[in-house]
């Protein structure tokens, strides 16, 4: 959820409300780990030995400077590399996967991270090969008109990305990557 931390605090509770009980009603058990109460020794015992860690959406840059902070960032990496976790999540948290979150400061403001975490990590986690952006031809969502502009960006520059539509899955399993 550290993807809301900008937000109201009311509407981040009733999110991470909504995400538990979605993720409850396809029969996973989940809880929030809220990576602003750690650093990275007391994360290692909070994260524990799960099968999976679900990333939500919100803001990029938000999300990477708490993954950063508290040292989730390695212990994520390291586990998807051991093949020891599913990581799944939407939006900002597909995002966070790539090599460079450059081109989404267009979309998601920076000030929240700076505020409450005093850095900007335009560094991805480097799981993915390319950039990724969500939301591309998903005309009712709000961000899609600046996500094309970012994507026409990247094209322009001959750089290649993941572009998913809302509905869309980007599923990687060693070597084998599908977009579902």
């Amino acid at each position: 959820m550290n993807a809301f931390d900008g937000v109201d605090p009311a509407m981040r509770r009733i999110e991470t409300e909504f995400q538990l009980l979605n993720l409850a009603k396809i029969g996973l058990t989940a809880y929030e780990l809220d990576l602003r109460e750690h650093d990275a020794e007391s994360l290692f015992v909070a994260f524990g030995q799960p099968d999976f860690v679900w990333v939500r959406g919100g803001n990029v840059f938000t999300l990477r400077a708490a993954l950063a902070r508290s040292g989730a960032d390695s212990l994520i990496v390291d586990r998807l590399r051991a093949d020891a976790l599913v990581y799944a999540g939407f939006s900002a948290g597909g995002c966070v996967l790539a090599p460079s979150l450059l081109g989404l400061e267009e979309c998601d403001p920076t000030d929240d991270a700076l505020s409450m975490y005093g850095t900007v990590e335009f560094d991805g986690l480097h799981i993915l090969d390319r950039p990724f952006i969500p939301h591309l031809g998903s005309s009712d969502h709000p961000e899609n008109k600046i996500l094309t502009q970012v994507a026409a960006a990247y094209a322009r520059q001959g750089e290649p990305y993941w572009a998913l539509r809302d509905g869309q899955a980007l599923v990687v399993d060693g070597g084998s990557i599908a977009l579902l």
